[in-house]
């Protein structure tokens, strides 16, 4: 199977090198940025985002740019989009006119375009670049490195083309890496977007060291958030208690690779937004989602207390201790 993953960061490089375990596949890892790449080619990994996992002998490294890159697409059997949000409008451009299936792997909201628009997920961003694409996601609890050492991971294949599901399945499916497939685009993308939202919230509350109880009311009342929205949008609800709604945010909100928890400790320990978000080095989606994913539910008339807390904390409207009170402070309510 040859298959071209578009973006060497650090989930990209970790899924280029599982797959490519396979002596049955042809993977080409694209990296736009030609110091990085050279960099790859020669030091056989990728020091930037990913250093120390050898890259397997059949991985090849490419930089080709404009019609060589589309004369390439057109020969592989699955495209693999893996930069951040942010890049995922013009990379859907760019292999929009393909025939193969594609599939990314960002998860979060798109900045909106306009100051009176809302951010758009993956799905709804290729509806609007690329409709006539058979697309979808690949998605669930996974950090880069635990899928780049072999350990075991489970994610989901979510896309309403069976060739796409297909697709993803045979080239990512391995002993250390189990890929279940899903016709709800849209409940796998909330859950992948809203987790990064409330995994500050969860970083926030162990920075606090405010207990155990604490951390498991947030992630189950987290949960009960991303589940509220996702119907709303047409999700199924028996989604969020799979891979990329239950197991993404447990993973998210208390594993210590999260960059969303790491920033809510940053923010508990008084740093500043731009101090926590700088000594990251890497994108935290949620600090760039939780304005979307508030507008969301405010234009359905949804609430999401933990989402906006954590909105008015990065927003510089609430200091931690505030945005905890604020939570604990609302009126007594049914759970559902």
């Amino acid at each position: 199977m040859k298959i071209t993953i578009l973006g060497a960061g650090a989930w990209g490089s970790a899924l280029a090198v599982s797959a490519s375990a396979n002596p049955a596949h042809a993977v080409t890892l694209w990296a736009r940025d030609a110091g990085q790449q050279r960099a790859m080619r020669s030091e056989r990994q990728n020091p930037r985002y990913l250093p120390g996992i050898a890259f397997p002998e059949g991985l090849r490294i490419s930089q080709l740019q404009g019609t060589y890159l589309q004369a390439h697409l057109a020969s592989q059997d699955l495209v693999v989009i893996a930069t951040p949000m942010a890049g995922l409008r013009q990379m859907l451009a760019t292999v929009a006119t393909g025939k193969a299936p594609v599939a990314w792997l960002c998860k979060g909201f798109e900045a909106p375009l306009r100051t009176d628009a809302l951010g758009l997920m993956g799905h709804e961003i290729q509806a609007k670049v690329a409709p006539g694409l058979a697309a979808g996601v690949l998605s669930g609890p996974s950090f880069a490195q635990e899928v780049a050492h072999g350990q075991p991971t489970a994610l989901v294949a979510a896309s309403t083309h069976a060739n796409v599901r297909d697709a993803l399945v045979a080239a990512f499916h391995s002993p250390t890496l189990r890929i279940y497939a899903s016709e709800d685009v849209v409940g796998v993308e909330v859950g992948g977007a809203v987790k990064n939202v409330l995994a500050i919230a969860t970083g926030l509350c162990d920075g606090l060291q405010l207990g155990l109880n604490a951390r498991a009311a947030l992630i189950t009342r987290g949960l009960a958030e991303i589940t509220r929205l996702g119907v709303a949008l047409g999700a199924r609800a028996e989604t969020f208690m799979g891979l990329s709604g239950l197991g993404d945010l447990v993973l998210t909100a208390t594993g210590d690779l999260s960059r969303n928890r790491r920033v809510g400790l940053a923010l508990a320990q008084g740093q500043s937004l731009e101090q926590a978000v700088q000594s990251l080095g890497h994108v935290a989606e949620g600090v760039y989602s939780a304005r979307t994913v508030v507008g969301r539910a405010q234009a359905m008339g949804l609430e999401m207390p933990i989402a906006q807390a954590v909105l008015d904390l990065l927003e510089g409207r609430l200091l931690p201790a505030q945005a905890v009170a604020a939570l604990m402070g609302r009126n007594p309510a049914a759970e559902m």
